[in-house]
């Protein structure tokens, strides 16, 4: 089986999309595969079976297009990646590595002691991140809070799970955080991480079902004036919680009828005297899935 992207994208003569990702080309799936929701719901309890079906599918699409076409800033007038979900829920996992709990602890005002709780508890902190129509496509813009002087993105491989909550796949996720205000009281982490275009996703998903860590590399970089004024990487297997783990408190007591989408954490922080600015270039690549590179601006 060929390795297969499900890609949702916008072109100017048909408007938004579905397709399939394999090699250099997107191959259009629409009729057959209308929404990720649709492909989600198609692959329960045969998750393997269904990715084989629409490879069938993917191979006998008429219309295709190249893939390098779509790395545009969004536009109505020319072809953009859109956002890998629709009308998903996105939610994310916190303090998974030991960076995260460390930078958690730093930068709290009261010694950070509850991070370090969290971190060693059977418990994962899990939280709403986003819904699925507001996430940040690649090339978009994300934000930094006006009322925040301490903002970062995070870096994070995203699992992608069907209403059963099998692992269908992976993509990358950007979960902008506003440090300080989440440091001044671990009951702001809402408003550190839930605000306008803080969630980013993209550019596909890799459809790889596992209940297994896939061994990847996780690389930041952020540019400031055409300069790198940051880069950082760390590897999937730093990650402390199992994929089971998670998905198995996330699905507890909920129902996600259209699948949902889990930012797993982040183990790269950039230092506590570094804060972006409106005007800066982020981008995350993840061996064996793509990059996404968005600007910053205020919000």
């Amino acid at each position: 089986m060929a390795t297969l992207q499900l890609v949702r994208f916008f072109d100017p003569a048909q408007g938004n999309r579905v397709g399939v990702q394999i090699g250099d080309s997107v191959h259009d799936v629409t009729a057959q595969v209308p929404s990720v929701a649709a492909f989600l719901k198609q692959s329960l309890g045969r998750v393997s079976q269904a990715i084989g079906d629409l490879e069938a599918v993917a191979n006998s699409a008429v219309k295709r297009y190249a893939v390098a076409q779509f790395n545009a800033e969004p536009d109505d007038d020319v072809p953009h990646w859109l956002p890998p979900c629709d009308i998903q829920e996105v939610w994310a996992a916190g303090v998974t590595y030991e960076r995260s709990r460390a930078a958690r602890q730093e930068e709290s005002q009261d010694g950070g002691d509850i991070y370090a709780r969290v971190y060693n508890a059977e418990r994962p902190e899990l939280f709403f991140k986003s819904q699925g129509a507001k996430v940040v496509p690649p090339f978009g813009y994300v934000g930094i809070r006006r009322d925040a002087t301490w903002n970062v993105p995070e870096p994070e491989l995203v699992l992608v799970l069907n209403p059963r909550m099998e692992v269908v796949g992976f993509t990358v996720g950007n979960d902008m955080s506003s440090r300080d205000i989440e440091g001044e009281n671990p009951l702001y982490l809402p408003q550190a991480k839930v605000y306008k275009a803080s969630c980013a996703l993209g550019p596909g998903i890799l459809l790889a079902p596992s209940d297994e860590w896939p061994q990847m590399t996780i690389k930041l970089t952020i540019a400031r004036s055409g300069q790198d004024v940051f880069s950082g990487e760390i590897t999937t297997a730093r990650i402390k919680r199992g994929i089971k783990e998670l998905t198995g408190y996330l699905g507890l007591s909920s129902e996600f009828e259209n699948g949902v989408m889990l930012l797993t954490g982040t183990g790269i922080v950039p230092p506590s005297d570094f804060t972006l600015r409106a005007g800066d270039v982020t981008t995350i690549a993840i061996d064996g899935i793509g990059s996404l590179t968005n600007t910053v601006m205020v919000v």
